[in-house]
């Protein structure tokens, strides 16, 4: 039998995380945490069983658990999440697409996600808490600090350090061997 997964937050990166574990077939989604006001209301055919309040409670039952708050303006709430999850107890499993490659030689940490058709390749370390999103590649010898998001189809080339609540923004790419910090925003070139 499949250990049951609670999805944190409901939004449209919850969409394609709910796609991503169907896909990998690990888990099964006990349902979606939310706002208190949205408990009843249902994602993709999955419902908001509870709000944040009732985490510790929901602990008794459910020992999986997964950021499903984006990241775009600022990464705070999904890192306030993560901590709260963690110091309950739950379980963060690493979630990889089966469209995706992660080679073996290199590591992702706990709660992060890996989606559709992104691309890590050979002595990468990615950390905990991090989207890799759809088609991003990352390149060999590069590290990816705890609480990034590595937007859609984003280039990391090989290298590189991504500092710890990096936002790298769709279609971005990176020069080899350097470190980026803080905001990078869409469609450019960090060198």
């Amino acid at each position: 039998m499949k250990p049951n997964i609670l999805l944190i937050g409901g939004g449209g990166h919850c969409k394609s995380i709910i796609d991503v574990i169907e896909q990998e077939g690990k888990y099964q989604i006990a349902g979606i945490v939310d706002k208190k006001e949205l408990i009843g209301s249902n994602v993709l055919g999955y419902q908001v069983i509870a709000c944040d309040d009732d985490l510790p409670n929901l602990f008794q039952k459910y020992k999986y658990a997964i950021v499903t708050v984006g990241q775009i303006k600022s990464n705070r709430l999904r890192v306030k999440l993560f901590k709260i999850l963690k110091e309950i107890g739950y379980k963060l499993p690493v979630v990889v697409s089966p469209l995706a490659y992660v080679s073996k030689h290199s590591s992702v940490d706990e709660g992060t996600v890996v989606m559709h058709n992104a691309l890590v390749n050979v002595d990468v370390k990615i950390g905990k808490n991090c989207i890799i999103n759809t088609k991003a590649l990352i390149e060999h010898d590069t590290i990816i600090e705890d609480n990034c998001h590595i937007s859609t189809a984003a280039v990391i080339n090989g290298g590189v350090t991504v500092k710890e609540n990096t936002f790298f923004g769709s279609n971005a790419t990176s020069k080899e061997y350097i470190e980026v910090k803080n905001f990078v925003k869409a469609g450019s070139l960090v060198k």
